[in-house]
């Protein structure tokens, strides 16, 4: 699959400057990118539909430091 992005001038300075130092394509590198972020970015996106979720059910929350100090934590 084909696909374009936009960069600002300086990473696109910046990734063909790394790309010119070690022999390797600027694909290489936004793939790399892309394969090094996806799951943290998926694993947030899933977290926030949970906490949709819940709170859409009527889940009630709290501030995280109330629990670790019920937790004695």
């Amino acid at each position: 699959m084909a696909l374009s992005i936009r960069l600002t001038p300086e990473d696109e300075a910046r990734l063909e400057a790394l790309a010119r130092r070690t022999g390797r394509s600027k694909t290489f590198y936004v793939r790399e990118a892309i394969h090094q972020h996806l799951d943290e970015l998926e694993e947030q996106f899933w977290a926030d539909s949970v906490v949709r979720e819940w709170q859409d059910a009527g889940g009630l929350s709290r501030p995280a430091q109330e629990l670790w100090d019920e937790l004695g934590v």
